[in-house]
């Protein structure tokens, strides 16, 4: 009665509220502006779309609090740290977008720092590796799940070469020459340098099969992809590290994927670990097994010392097989089959 008497006029207010803005509303027009053009739109999307509005959706954009943002972020440290650093990153760019418009007017989520939110959002090193039962039960029970062939086949191949997803998924057949496969420092991450990765019979063989995949499926669909890809998807361009992911967590039960108490199930990533801790058990050095990895050979020590190792890391990736093999054929490696690889030689 009192602002009534003073001249205001409620119901007009009352109206202009109800027009405001949602969080659902302005993620919506965000996403179209700022996001689906870049190449990670679609995973700042799922931020989004999976934290954010489902929890402060339905309210308006001027009513969020500081205090509401830190309780959507904490919620997802509960659950993934690392992804929960991601969602705030997201969230501040959507709040600032909002300020700039003067949607808002200030942005709630500026000077929030992840470190001072949740202990639990200080990332830790990710150590999930696969036991000998695990591998066995991928190993066997990959090619008889509804996986996509070229999805398996280019899982496989990370655990037997130590490659990262992404690279491993983009492989083309003009990066191979022989026996080896030289990763462009174009499609490497955290590093400007190129990798040449030894193809054991093995690595050669599942290259062959994807080879024979994409044949069999041009023939029988038409495809038109890109030839020179060694795993096409089936759209457009290569497999991606989501599909590939999503495909492991899709099947972990009948791919024997164990619910671990600190890591959960694993991810295409420790398929990589898996197999440069396989090289440390095959008894190579970890001069050698990290350069097979890629992580090696930086600094100053890059600049004076310019041998490739390239005949140690095919031994290594050798040991590694034969040790791979033994697992999937159900016996531990005899210990002659263990090669030494403490140096050069």
């Amino acid at each position: 009665r009192r602002e009534i008497d003073s001249g205001v006029d409620v119901l007009e207010r009352r109206r202009e509220q109800a027009a405001a803005p949602t969080v659902a509303a302005e993620v919506e027009r965000y996403c179209q502006a700022r996001i689906d053009g870049l190449k990670s739109g679609k995973a700042l999307r799922r931020y989004f779309e999976r934290d954010l509005v489902p929890a402060l959706g339905k309210k308006k954009v001027a009513e969020v609090r500081r205090a509401d943002i830190i309780r959507v972020v904490e919620a997802k440290a509960a659950e993934t740290p690392r992804a929960a650093r991601l969602l705030l990153t997201a969230i501040q760019g959507f709040f600032g977008w909002l300020a700039d418009r003067e949607l808002i007017d200030a942005d709630p989520s500026a000077g929030i720092k992840a470190a001072r939110i949740n202990k639990a959002m200080k990332p830790r090193r990710r150590e999930r590796v696969l036991d000998d039962e695990e591998i066995a039960a991928f190993w066997d029970g990959i090619d008889e799940t509804r996986i996509h062939r070229l999805t398996a086949i280019c899982l496989k191949l990370i655990l037997v070469t130590g490659q990262r997803p992404g690279e491993v998924a983009g492989m083309r057949h003009s990066e191979i020459d022989g026996n080896v496969w030289t990763i462009p420092a174009s499609r490497r991450l955290k590093t400007d340098t190129a990798n040449r990765v030894p193809l054991t019979p093995l690595a050669l063989e599942l290259i062959e099969q994807a080879r024979q995949e994409v044949e069999r499926l041009a023939h029988r669909r038409r495809w038109e992809v890109d030839a020179d890809l060694v795993f096409p998807a089936r759209q457009s361009g290569a497999l991606s590290v989501h599909g590939l992911d999503r495909a492991a967590n899709r099947y972990r039960v009948e791919l024997g994927n164990k619910n671990t108490t600190d890591w959960g199930h694993w991810r295409p990533h420790d398929l990589r670990r898996t197999c440069r801790t396989g090289l440390a058990a095959a008894g190579v050095s970890d001069e050698i097994a990290e350069r097979v990895i890629g992580h090696g050979g930086g600094g100053m020590v890059a600049v004076y010392n310019q041998h490739r190792y390239e005949a140690e890391k095919r031994a290594a990736l050798e040991a590694w097989e034969r040790r791979l093999a033994a697992i999937i054929e159900g016996h531990e490696p005899d210990i002659a089959e263990v090669v030494q690889l403490h140096g050069a030689g």
